[in-house]
């Protein structure tokens, strides 16, 4: 067995979450350590990555105080300046800008795979020690610390350990923390797209019946025939439903599109290859076990309705962040199961009612029942005739 010194954190997954919560701890002066089974691929320009983000002001914040954010924000993010959510039964959009909040922009579409490539290139000068390829084999705590064993040999002792792993997270089971998990039934299909209209930097979002279909508006490198018309589309459909336009042909698939979309940003053109994912709700029980923490999807799965999971993983770290900080300046434990307690209720609080308040309004809004078809349009409407609902709503959305 090998053993190597005492670290004040481990952090296990090292997907935007983990990594930002491996650098924000190093920051803050820590010995941490990273554990990740897979090194991610570089970022290359020329491959647009399928999975990305509408991110939030607040996490922006968060990853230029990391000494990160200049750097995705000149390489490749695109500002989105408007949102424009219709529902397919009629009765009048919900529709604001960033003008009209006193805001440059709401937020910004940013791929998974920039993010945790500048994730990666800050952790060597922060000191972050990286363990990869490793996967976590074992796990034991008591009232001091962790001694987390990889599959290589090598145990790591620590006064706290983090699992950023996902959703099917093995530090989180060898917690002995159990998730409750709900299948939607449906799959978020995704692919990049080239509209006849241009986005106008705007988040265009119809409600069916089948479930919400999204373009959010993509940065373009300057390519004429793509100028203002690139975007990503997230369509949640029934898994039969993916599956079909998986397989459709190309031109199916657009004709498809545009229908769903009603006539907005017509004449659609595939960009790039498809690909599907599974939907599903999933919640830890807890968010904290003795001195093991559960950050991001190891701790909730959400529907990406609004975009929200990874920035209410964020949220855990920033709030792990000032957890660690008024501790340091108390000089107290930075894991003392009083501080652990009350940030595990705090953020399992707000992750909860995260997932649950996105999976109620997909089902409303994803069904042809007489009632909410009746009521629901009339709804989007009307908190779009509500200029201080609307700012509260996009407050809540930014973190700020």
């Amino acid at each position: 067995m090998n053993r190597r010194g005492v670290l004040d954190a481990v952090v296990v997954g090292g997907g935007v979450v983990g990594a930002a919560a491996a650098l924000a701890l190093a920051r803050e002066g820590l010995q941490v350590a990273l554990v990740e089974a897979r090194a991610p691929e570089p970022w290359r320009r020329e491959a647009r990555d399928l999975r990305v983000f509408a991110f939030a002001p607040d996490n922006a914040a968060l990853l230029a105080e990391l000494g990160v954010w200049e750097r995705i924000a000149a390489t490749r993010a695109q500002p989105y300046r408007g949102m424009h959510v219709w529902d397919a039964a009629g009765g009048a959009p919900l529709a604001f800008g960033a003008d009209a909040l006193g805001q440059p922009q709401l937020g910004w579409i940013v791929e998974n795979g920039l993010l945790v490539d500048a994730l990666w290139n800050a952790l060597p000068a922060a000191g972050v020690r990286v363990h990869c390829p490793a996967r976590v084999e074992t796990l034991e705590q008591d009232a001091a610390g962790v001694r987390v064993g990889l599959d290589d040999g090598l145990v790591l002792d620590a006064r706290l350990a983090i699992a950023a792993d996902g959703g099917h997270s093995a530090l989180r089971k060898l917690a002995g923390i159990e998730a409750k998990a709900h299948d939607y039934g449906q799959r978020g299909l995704v692919a990049f797209v080239a509209s006849e209209e241009p986005h106008r930097d705007t988040c265009w979002q119809r409600f069916l019946p089948t479930g919400p279909v999204a373009l959010l508006p993509f940065a373009d490198d300057g390519e004429a025939g793509l100028r203002g018309r690139l975007g990503s589309i997230v369509w949640t459909l029934p898994d039969a439903e993916a599956q079909r336009l998986l397989d459709a042909p190309p031109a199916q698939f657009v004709r498809e599109l545009s229908a769903a979309f009603g006539g907005e940003l017509d004449g659609f053109t595939l960009q790039s290859a498809r690909a599907a994912f599974p939907l599903r709700r999933q919640l830890a029980q807890r968010q904290v076990e003795g001195r093991v923490l559960l950050a991001g999807d190891a701790a909730h799965v959400m529907h990406p309705l609004a975009g929200q999971g990874v920035n209410h993983g964020l949220r855990d770290v920033s709030a792990l962040r000032a957890m660690l900080r008024d501790a340091q300046a108390k000089g107290g434990d930075i894991a003392s199961p009083t501080r652990l307690a009350r940030w595990a209720r705090t953020r399992r609080s707000e992750n909860a009612l995260g997932a649950h308040a996105f999976e109620t309004i997909n089902r409303v809004f994803s069904n042809d029942a007489l009632l909410p078809t009746l009521l629901r349009g009339h709804a989007l409407g009307l908190a779009g005739r509500m200029p201080p609902l609307v700012r509260a709503l996009w407050r809540h959305a930014a973190g700020i």
